[in-house]
């Protein structure tokens, strides 16, 4: 996507006021921004820093909200475009003392080898590139320090969205299928590659929380000293075309790989993360400084990921329960009403908002919404 124009109108958001100028900006981003800004937040109040190091800061909107609303102690503040210097460097100076920032025109890559050779780990690594993660996913883990978060983002729905499964298969050591809930699939994608570049490390990733909008998909990772990849978080995702059921898949069990329901193989997906999609404690947190700041829709957002948390790894759109019903399908809130009376797990997504998250399978999802329609 090409920056909005020239624009040296000032521009506000959040507490941050800014010029574009020739860089790129797009408002509807914002609500990632919002995110990265609250867990930024929560980070600095639970460890008592933050360092943060925005390698992709275009017209410097992320590293202003960091600094005055994250309350960062340090912000570098990086671009690769030498063009966009002057308006990034304009921006900061404006609001923030030169001691609580520099500005770089470096290239991404570079500055993450620089701050590993020269131990300099910053406790927040933003990237938030064009096009695949991949070229930026392994090399940025080596600037964050141990506990620190890594905010990371892919706009390659090609690859992700199962639509270019060779393209994801180079990219994320994956191979992505195409099925009614791809858009989980691209970010489940996304943390198992960092999960096995941290593991091949001796490390391990967290996801702190996983937002997809429109054709962007970002995760929020905390590094660890432990890894988090087992056969329980990291392996397969199998869909029936037939029946439109989904079933995770181990490793061991690639070669059994069939649906229960006709015996007909899957279609699988994989290998991609299967755990926790958010951190359900790191999300509580927060909520808590939503409503400290008044941010009453994002906070809504986070409970409706608070709810989808620790569900199974995809969705039912509602027009897939109607199609495979031949049948209409009612109000979605009576839906996950009726699965949750009848003992399933149920809830709204943030991915879609005209699907549910549910352990039941879609042919008592089907069944559940015939009863809600008499």
């Amino acid at each position: 996507m090409a920056p909005e124009g020239n624009d040296e109108a000032e521009h506000q958001e959040g507490k941050a006021r800014f010029r574009i100028g020739g860089a790129f900006y797009r408002h509807p981003s914002y609500r990632a921004r919002d995110l990265g800004v609250l867990a930024a937040a929560v980070y600095r109040a639970e460890v008592g820093r933050l360092r943060v190091l925005d390698s992709m800061a275009a017209c410097g909107v992320r590293s202003l909200r960091y600094a005055l609303e994250s309350e960062a102690d340090w912000v570098w503040a990086n671009d690769g475009n030498p063009e966009v210097g002057s308006i990034l460097r304009r921006n900061l100076e404006q609001a923030l003392p030169t001691t609580r920032y520099q500005v770089t025109d470096l290239d991404a890559n570079q500055v993450f080898f620089e701050c590993y050779r020269q131990r300099d780990f910053y406790d927040l690594v933003d990237v938030d590139g064009f096009g695949s993660a991949a070229p930026h996913l392994s090399s940025a883990l080596w600037a964050v320090a141990l506990g620190g978060l890594l905010y990371i983002t892919s706009t390659d729905g090609r690859a992700i969205g199962g639509r270019s499964p060779h393209s994801s298969l180079a990219a994320y050591g994956a191979y992505a299928r195409s099925h009614p809930a791809v858009h989980e699939q691209g970010l489940r994608l996304l943390i198992g590659s960092a999960a096995q570049l941290a593991a091949s490390r001796g490390l391990g990733i967290v996801p702190i929380f996983s937002w997809f909008c429109g054709q962007t998909w970002r995760v929020m990772l905390r590094l660890q000293s432990q890894t988090t990849l087992s056969e329980t978080t990291y392996g397969f995702l199998g869909y029936c075309h037939t029946c439109g059921n989904y079933q995770t898949i181990s490793w061991q069990k690639l070669g059994k790989a069939r649906c229960p329901n006709d015996s007909h193989p899957f279609s699988l997906s994989g290998p991609m993360w299967l755990g926790a999609l958010h951190s359900d404690r790191y999300l509580t947190a927060m909520q808590t400084q939503a409503d400290t700041w008044n941010w009453t829709t994002t906070r809504e957002l986070l409970t409706v990921m608070q709810d989808e948390s620790e569900m199974p790894p995809y969705f039912f759109p509602l027009g897939e329960i109607g199609r495979r019903g031949k049948c209409d399908v009612g109000e979605r809130s009576h839906l996950i009403q009726t699965l949750q009376s009848w003992g399933y797990r149920a809830c709204r997504t943030h991915l879609n908002p005209q699907a549910i998250k549910t352990d039941a399978p879609l042919e008592v999802c089907i069944k559940a919404n015939n009863t809600t329609q008499t």
